[in-house]
């Protein structure tokens, strides 16, 4: 079976063979190596100098980490949402009592940075501004540089959703000045799912201690303290920190710009191999199109989810369905990760082979 979904993605198998080492003890002077050399990892990967904590849960537990440990109820947010993900994000802190105002750009398109500052032009009693990297609902990258100049320009807190972007697009943490950075093992780090990893800035830390939400599990002032031992404040999945430092390894060995160079080169493969097939993507501009993952729209006439079907069953090839109200409207392929220039070619091959058995004859 090729896993294409947007997350979770392929393990290598060095990063299989690091998670089925035995269990040591998360207070010991083993786990403490383990925990500075990811540390070290991470660092390079998100490109900050700032603190990189690690904990046990998904990707949406570090959002929740990121709202509870920088907001108060009461707190005047925005949020800049172009699909599911940037949604949920707000969800979680309008949850916590959070007052959260809205600007939504039509689901395939990108954010506005010109929408953004005049909101913030005209409203200066915002703590926060949440923003989402990569949307893998719509297939859309967002300009997070862009976002970002215009969010420090009147010096607000930036929250970043960075789940299925980080290790595959580029955001340099440092160069951006993003303040809290979320992002999530089971996708670009070629892991199982059940890591969060959360860069923090020392504006996110004075934040951090104004900040009145509940909370105790997700408390980014313990995890910081104990990493200051080289431990977690609570029992961590050992086994992912295993396959984490197998991961980072194959990443440095790589190279960082050859990591984000090689998503590029596979999903400029993907998108042209799709469209010379007479397919149509999602994202109204391919300048936005996501290099972790592609949408595209169902041609007239084909049930996506039969087309999925004779993917996994004759081509075993597993990809995603779209969300929400894009529900029996696109199809995502996720190519984020373990994903080589060979496996688009399968890919490619697979989709062109599948279409004519539901009903659509590629060119």
């Amino acid at each position: 079976m090729q896993l294409r979904v947007p997350g979770p993605t392929p393990c290598p198998n060095e990063v299989l063979q690091a998670m089925s080492r035995q269990m040591i003890g998360h207070r010991g002077k083993e786990f403490g190596e383990l925990m500075r050399h990811i540390t070290d990892g991470l660092k390079k990967a998100f490109q900050t100098k700032n603190d990189v904590l690690i904990l046990t849960n998904a990707g949406t537990g570090g959002l929740e980490a990121a709202v509870v440990n920088m907001l108060s109820p009461g707190d005047k947010v925005l949020s800049v949402s172009c699909g599911v993900f940037a949604e949920r994000f707000a969800d979680i802190a309008t949850q916590y009592g959070a007052e959260v105002d809205h600007i939504r750009f039509e689901w395939g398109e990108a954010s506005d940075p010109d929408v953004v500052r005049q909101r913030l032009q005209n409203n200066t009693n915002y703590k926060a501004v949440l923003v989402t990297q990569n949307e893998t609902s719509t297939g859309v990258t967002d300009d997070i540089a862009s976002l970002a100049k215009v969010i420090k320009e009147h010096d607000k807190l930036m929250l970043v959703d960075a789940v299925s972007g980080l290790g595959a697009i580029d955001l340099p943490v440092d160069e951006w000045q993003c303040d809290v950075v979320v992002t999530g093992s089971q996708k670009a780090w070629m892991i199982p799912p059940g890591l969060s990893m959360i860069s923090v800035s020392e504006k996110a830390w004075q934040a951090y201690k104004e900040a009145k939400m509940p909370r105790y599990y997700f408390d980014l002032g313990k995890a910081k303290t104990f990493l200051e031992k080289d431990q977690t404040p609570w029992t961590p999945a050992v086994s992912l920190f295993y396959g984490l430092e197998a991961a980072l390894e194959l990443m440095e060995a790589e190279g960082l710009a050859n990591v984000f160079a090689r998503h590029t080169k596979v999903a400029t493969t993907i998108r042209s191999g799709l469209k010379s097939m007479g397919l149509s993507l999602f994202p109204k501009n391919e300048s936005i199109a996501s290099d972790s993952v592609t949408a595209v729209r169902v041609p007239e006439g084909v049930d996506v989810n039969k087309l999925r079907q004779v993917l996994r069953e004759d081509y075993s090839l597993f990809i995603a369905g779209g969300q929400q109200k894009l529900g029996g409207k696109i199809f995502r392929i996720g190519h984020l990760g373990w994903v080589t220039e060979k496996d688009a070619e399968e890919i490619l091959a697979s989709v062109k082979g599948a279409l004519p058995k539901v009903g659509f004859s590629p060119r």
